[in-house]
């Protein structure tokens, strides 16, 4: 599965930090990935996604103008967004990715996410754009 040039009308996993900067309104994105994902059907979110947000809130690492749970029910809603389960076949599969990918916990549930849901990783993260050359997922970098 290769890195995918063009969504169109894949489903997609969107990585923690490209859900940030899709929903703050990030203009660094790519104008056609910020049009596909006005037009895709299913964007998923990973409940991880959620953990590393109230991470990276706590830490002080990232602010919202709102409380950090009001942002995420307010994100969730959004049309087109589904939440993902992370189900025992998730937990399970991130603990035993083929080839070389990091030890992030965190990583490794959304390509173990974006696998069995015959989803495209949205990611800017180098290493899993790296993973993505090979043949168990497909990514697409938003920039």
């Amino acid at each position: 599965m290769p890195i995918v040039k063009h969504l169109q009308q894949h489903k997609v996993v969107l990585d923690t930090h490209v859900w940030l900067w899709t929903m703050e309104g990030n203009l660094e994105l790519s104008e056609e990935f910020r049009r596909h994902c006005k037009s895709l059907d299913e964007i998923l979110i990973s409940p991880i996604s959620i953990w590393e947000i109230g991470m990276l809130v706590e830490k002080k690492r990232f602010t919202f103008e709102m409380d950090c749970l009001d942002w995420i029910e307010k994100a969730l809603a959004f049309p087109g967004i589904r939440l993902a389960p992370i189900s025992p076949r998730i937990a399970v599969q991130s603990t035993r990715l083929p080839g070389t990918i990091h030890a992030d916990p965190a990583d490794r549930i959304l390509v173990a996410t974006a696998h069995e849901e015959n989803a495209v990783l949205v990611t800017c993260d180098q290493k899993l754009l790296e993973y993505g050359r090979g043949h168990f997922i497909s990514v697409h970098n938003p920039f």
